[in-house]
């Protein structure tokens, strides 16, 4: 029997992914997309999983590498902001 579960995040960590996702969200829009499921679509990253993204669920960093180019924004410019 395998058991898994889903370590609890620290409050800081928390609060990072949510304002990744709301940075995710902010350059969406800003590239003309109103909702996340085309884009993910025109972009080729699965709907589910990015829509989670947004959300603030964490995400591995070729993910991120993949969606940073996909919004067409350096490392720099998408952390522009973050503490």
């Amino acid at each position: 029997m395998v058991i898994c579960y889903m370590a609890k995040q620290d409050k800081y960590t928390e609060k990072q992914l949510r304002k990744l996702g709301q940075r995710f969200q902010e350059l969406r829009k800003a590239k003309g997309y109103s909702n996340y499921e085309t884009f993910a679509f025109d972009n080729g990253i699965p709907r589910a999983q990015y829509g989670r993204y947004e959300k603030g669920q964490d995400l591995r960093f070729s993910s991120l590498c993949k969606v940073l180019k996909a919004l067409d924004v350096t490392f720099e410019e998408f952390f522009k902001g973050f503490d």
